[in-house]
Formats: C-alpha cells, sequence, structure tokens
C-alpha cells in the first residue's frame, strides 16, 4: 500500500507541476517546430533557408489525409451525437457505484480499450462524450484520473486494433511504398490485415498492454483529495441529448425530412463496400476509407433522418477543430522529414546502433520520438518506412516485425501528445497540464511493458 501511495502521490506532484509549465497544445507544436528546424539545420546538414523552404513546402501536401482524418472524426461524432448512443453512454455511467470512484475510472478504462481497437476517431469522440456522463453519476472520482483512463485506448491498443493506420496502409493496393511512382518499390506486395493485425502476437499484445495500462490508471486514483468537479460544472460540460424531429409542415421540410435519402446514401456508400469484402474478401478491403464509410453508413442509420444527420456532422466539426487547424502546421514538419533529409538522417542514427534482435526496439523507440513531432501515424509511416524497411531486411528482420514495432511506438507516446487530447480536453475544459503527470505514468508502465515484447518480438513474424 505504501508504494501505491508513492505512485499516487507522484502522479499528483507531477499533474500539479505540468498544470504550471506546460503550455496550449498548438504552443507545443510551434515548440515541436523549432525543435525540427534545428535538428535539421545542425543535425541533417540542412541549410537555413532550404529548412524553411522544406516546412513550406510540406505545409499542403497532406491535405487529403487531414480530410480523411477530419471526416472519420466527423462521422464518429455523428454516430456517437445519435440518440440511441446518447442513451447508451447515459446507461453506463449509471453502472459504477457512486461511492466507488475506483469502478469509474475501470468502467471509463474498458470503454476507451474498447472503442481505441474499433476506431481510433471514435475513441477520441466517445470518450469525450462519455467522461461528462461518468462524472455526472460518480461525482467522487478524481477527473483528471478519469480523463487519462479515457485516453488509454489511443495509448496502448489503437494502432494494433482495426484501425491502425500503418497496417492499412500496407493491406490497400496501389500504395505509395508498393507503387510509389519513382524509384523501385520498398516493398513487393500488399499485406492484408490477416497477417498483421490479426497475428497471434500482435492478439496477444494488445491484452497485455491493455490490461497495464488500465491497471496503471486505477493505481493512480488518490485515496483522499481527489480533484472533483462541481454539479454546475458538470452540467455545462454535459453534452444535451438530440432534439427531437419537428413536425413537417411545408413541402421543403418533407424534403428535408423524407427518409429515402438516407436509405440511397447508405445504399450508395455500403454496397460497394460490402461488394468488395465479398468477392475480394475482408483482409484486402478493409483499408483507411473502409472505415469512414463504416461510420458514415452507421452514423446514417442511428439518426435516421437527413437533418438530425447533418446537425450531428455539423457539431462533429467543433470536435475536429484541432486537426484541421493544426495538420498544416505538423504537415510542415513532414516537409522538413521528407524535403530536408531530417527523417533519413534520424533514421540512419537510430539504425547504425541496431542488431538484428535489437532492431525491433530501435524502431519501436524511433517511431514513438517522431510521433511526438509528427503525431499522424499513416503519414509518418510513408516517410519513415522507406528506411526503415530496408534497414530491416538487412539485418533480417521482415517487414511485418519493423510494422508492428513501428505501431506500438506510435500507440505509446499518444499518452504524451498533446494533439489527440484535444477533442477531450475541449469537452471537459480542462488543460493538457492538468492531465499529463498521470498519462505520462502510464506511458512509462506501457514503456517497460513494450522494452520486454521488442525482445520477444519474432524476427521472422
Amino acid at each position: 500500500m505504501r508504494g501505491l501511495d508513492s505512485l499516487r502521490w507522484l502522479g499528483a506532484a507531477l499533474s500539479a507541476f505540468t498544470e504550471r509549465w506546460v503550455p496550449d497544445a498548438w504552443v507545443i507544436c510551434m515548440m515541436l517546430t523549432t525543435a525540427a528546424l534545428a535538428l535539421s539545420i545542425f543535425g541533417a546538414g540542412a541549410g537555413v533557408e532550404e529548412s524553411i523552404l522544406a516546412w513550406g513546402q510540406g505545409v499542403w501536401n497532406l491535405l487529403e489525409l487531414a480530410m480523411q482524418f477530419t471526416i472519420a472524426m466527423v462521422a464518429a461524432h455523428a454516430c456517437v451525437a445519435s440518440r440511441p448512443v446518447w442513451r447508451l453512454l447515459d446507461r453506463l455511467a449509471r453502472v459504477p457505484d457512486p461511492e466507488r470512484p475506483l469502478q469509474a475510472v475501470l468502467l471509463t478504462g474498458l470503454f476507451s480499450l474498447v472503442t481505441g481497437y474499433l476506431n481510433w476517431a471514435l475513441c477520441l469522440v466517445a470518450c469525450a462524450l462519455f467522461v461528462p456522463f461518468v462524472l455526472k453519476r460518480n461525482p467522487r472520482v478524481d477527473v483528471r484520473v478519469l480523463i487519462a483512463a479515457a485516453y488509454l485506448g489511443l495509448g496502448t491498443v489503437w494502432h494494433g486494433g482495426l484501425s491502425g493506420s500503418a497496417p492499412l496502409i500496407l493491406a490497400t493496393p496501389g500504395n505509395p511504398l508498393l507503387e510509389p511512382g519513382s524509384g523501385a518499390p520498398i516493398v513487393d506486395r500488399v499485406y492484408p490485415v490477416t497477417e498483421s493485425l490479426f497475428h497471434g502476437f500482435n492478439l496477444v499484445y494488445l491484452v497485455v498492454i491493455g490490461a497495464v495500462g488500465l491497471l496503471a490508471a486505477l493505481a493512480l486514483h488518490p485515496r483522499t483529495g481527489a480533484r472533483t468537479l462541481s454539479p454546475e460544472q458538470v452540467d455545462a460540460i454535459l453534452p444535451k441529448p438530440p432534439p427531437e424531429p419537428v413536425a413537417a409542415l411545408t413541402p421543403a421540410a418533407r424534403l428535408d425530412a423524407f427518409r429515402g435519402w438516407i436509405w440511397l446514401a447508405f445504399v450508395l456508400l455500403a454496397y460497394p463496400l460490402g461488394h468488395s469484402i465479398a468477392t475480394r474478401g475482408f483482409g484486402a478491403s478493409w483499408t483507411i476509407n473502409a472505415y469512414n464509410v463504416t461510420f458514415l453508413s452507421l452514423a446514417l442509420l442511428l439518426h435516421g433522418r437527413p437533418l438530425g444527420f447533418l446537425r450531428a456532422c455539423r457539431d462533429g466539426v467543433d470536435a475536429a477543430w484541432g486537426i484541421i487547424l493544426q495538420f498544416p502546421f505538423y504537415a510542415g514538419i513532414f516537409g522538413l522529414m521528407q524535403n530536408a533529409g531530417l527523417g533519413s538522417w534520424l533514421g540512419e542514427v537510430f539504425a547504425e546502433l541496431a542488431t538484428t534482435r535489437t532492431y525491433p526496439m530501435v524502431v519501436y523507440l524511433y517511431s514513438g520520438f517522431m510521433n511526438l513531432f509528427v503525431p499522424s501515424a499513416g503519414s509518418k509511416w510513408l516517410i519513415e518506412a522507406p528506411f526503415l524497411i530496408p534497414a530491416g531486411q538487412a539485418l533480417d528482420v521482415s517487414t511485418l516485425t519493423v510494422l508492428l514495432s513501428y505501431a506500438y511506438g506510435d500507440s505509446t507516446t499518444n499518452l504524451i501528445q498533446p494533439f489527440f487530447a484535444i477533442p477531450i480536453l475541449a469537452v471537459t475544459r480542462m488543460r493538457f497540464g492538468d492531465i499529463v503527470g498521470y498519462t505520462f505514468l502510464i506511458a512509462l508502465a506501457c514503456l517497460a511493458v513494450n522494452l520486454v515484447a521488442m525482445w520477444l518480438i519474432p524476427a521472422a513474424l
């Protein structure tokens, strides 16, 4: 018990420190930009003007990916904002005993792990909206630890789950690593998710890392002096139930309320995906865009009427504003990686230190480090794979081993990266500094597990 008390004290102390010293997420983005520029100039050997121009060239190069992420956020928000899901979240929040705050942390952590495995955007939005329900029904729970528990899915299981960006890229026919447009291909074939996401090692890993993260969150909850919100504060952040549809009194209103538009859109979206799965198989069909189709289709069915669906999507843009605004600045760092030689230089530095046995650990650490600079797993994979995969092949480390090592590293540092915390912080009106002391300790526990996993992962997965 004394050890747990010390851990709780450390979490509270770190939280107090970060509340005072950790700035806004966009400011952190600019600090990382400064660090990337310095590394580009003094490490990779690029000139000042070359680095600035490389940053500028990258700003608008990821608009397609940014739009995919934005649609994913909007579609996931539309699902969660529907009346059936709103009622489900309210019922779930009643499950824990209000006198036992650890039950609320456990429920929220499990909710985050399940949604994180299913879809990263769903995890972001659903957890952000679920936390106020839990706070209302469980007034004794520490709000900082609860938010940290709600953040678990993105820091543990998401990239090994069904929406893992890097595995889905390698599973997509015609992807840039298979058909780069110029030069030799980086990989020689498509790698279906049945070989990566559904590999036995990955499935066991997800269970272990999820359990460790959840236990760490439970251990951090203070026994006394929990930071809570007043009923007035909770009511201010509690999502309002979706409005009931109004009677259609005019021809235009009747057209707006016609359910046929919903079913037409659903068929047009879902049929091609269903046809692809039926004819080509799940592994070949489950790509990045398949997720957007799935959640847009689900949102249409959950709302049932056009105006309710459109209203939820419009509100979802509020949850995606951080991606819309900050993505170009992170894309500028992407430009430094790609156009100023920074990514190659960093990869060479790490690869020079590796052997066949240690290379997965090097990739894991490198991926986690780079995630602090470019919190876009898919775009970062396209930058790093062209030198990580060949270096692995030279050391007799398979592409799939490199892929999973990269995915695990990308997940861990999400716990200390403010970019993806934006939706839950916006809903709860908290700052990243309020929670990062706790998420940092959870990340340390996950790091310890991952170092063991990287030692055990088969080199020829």
